[in-house]
């Protein structure tokens, strides 16, 4: 006879270890170059520098606001967190700060005051101007996010003209 013991396993453990295991496996950063589904999270610099303008704005309620002319409404990150904008009729600059990936703050607007013609989408971008909490590159787009899914501002690069 055998002096060895007989251990039985709890099948609840099992599953405890395994779901363990998951979620370690899970939070562990993955090198991109490792991962074949590595997400590349856009940084401060993917903004600094460069110019977009508006394509539409897409509602939370599912109503889309497209501007008469997309070079009327243009945002540009410049470097030090400035930024200057063109919203219709007026001009204007303030700051921005991308303190984490994915993340954006503007500062308030300094705006000329003109009065836009009927149907400018001005009043709107103004009046949420405070409320867009995030960006995503996707596709060679910027998309801003309202906060409280209050919808989603698309822009495409700015092409300056030539001299």
């Amino acid at each position: 006879m055998s002096n060895t013991a007989r251990r039985t396993v709890n099948p609840s453990r099992v599953v405890l270890a395994m779901f363990l295991t998951t979620i370690v496996h899970t939070a562990m950063p993955q090198s991109q170059g490792t991962a074949p589904f590595a997400r590349v999270q856009p940084t401060p610099s993917s903004l600094q520098g460069t110019s977009w303008q508006l394509v539409k704005f897409q509602g939370g309620d599912g109503a889309t606001l497209t501007p008469d002319d997309r070079a009327k409404y243009t945002i540009e990150f410049g470097a030090g967190g400035r930024l200057t904008v063109r919203i219709d009729c007026n001009r204007g600059s303030g700051t921005w700060k991308s303190p984490e990936a994915s993340r954006l703050e503007f500062g308030p607007l300094a705006l000329t005051r003109a009065k836009c013609p009927a149907g400018s989408l001005h009043d709107h971008i103004v009046k949420q101007w405070p409320n867009i909490r995030s960006y995503v590159l996707k596709d060679g787009h910027l998309f801003l996010s309202l906060m409280a899914d209050g919808g989603i501002y698309e822009f495409e690069p700015l092409v300056k003209a030539k001299p």
